[in-house]
């Protein structure tokens, strides 16, 4: 009696691969690959070989900052192309992604009002990012914390202490942020290009 019921799923299954199970491998490939390519590009970027004559006269800081740039970016595009790639395999599994998308706007709205911490974290760490206040690497004190910048997100700062401690600081609690100034700073009069 089990044995129709084993064929049934088996024949099912073989009938869903043939006609889905291709597309969601082809899917996820791209992804893949198309997130291992645009690594692989930002990655050229950020060592600057590409920028030429530009990288001759940049400081320290400003490589820095553009390497933290180019970081950001990365797992910003990374996170793009998957959550693109989820919302292509969803109709081969027969989820219907039409509702899903027409209630992203109003989800949105939503979130946005429930989030405005995170949207606010977002924002001040776009322009921590574009004015170069601070880079990875660099010595800064931010309230009472003093220590070396581990890791700059659009969401977050983290500093590690002399003592090992690592602060995880929401860029919107950012308020005031003190870094000594490099000597290839010091020769150009400026941090900027």
């Amino acid at each position: 009696m089990n044995i129709p019921f084993e064929t049934d799923i088996i024949a099912g299954l073989i009938s869903w691969i043939s006609a889905h199970g291709a597309r969601v491998v082809l899917i996820l490939a791209a992804a893949v690959l198309a997130d291992y390519s645009l690594k692989k590009m930002i990655a050229k970027q950020a060592g600057l070989p590409v920028i030429g004559r530009l990288h001759d006269r940049m400081s320290g800081s400003q490589k820095k900052r553009v390497k933290t740039i180019f970081n950001v970016l990365a797992a910003s595009f990374s996170f793009i192309i998957y959550v693109i790639a989820t919302l292509m395999i969803f109709p081969e599994f027969g989820v219907n992604i039409a509702p899903i998308l027409a209630g992203l706007g109003l989800v949105g709205l939503a979130v946005s009002m429930a989030a405005k911490d995170v949207l606010t974290d977002f924002i001040s760490g776009f322009f921590f990012l574009s004015e170069g206040q601070y880079n990875v690497g660099d010595k800064i004190k931010i309230s009472d914390i003093d220590g070396t910048v581990k890791e700059i997100t659009l969401r977050r700062t983290v500093i590690e202490t002399e003592d090992g401690t690592w602060h995880f600081i929401p860029n919107r609690e950012i308020k005031i942020v003190a870094r000594k100034k490099y000597a290839d700073e010091e020769r150009q009069g400026n941090d900027y290009y």
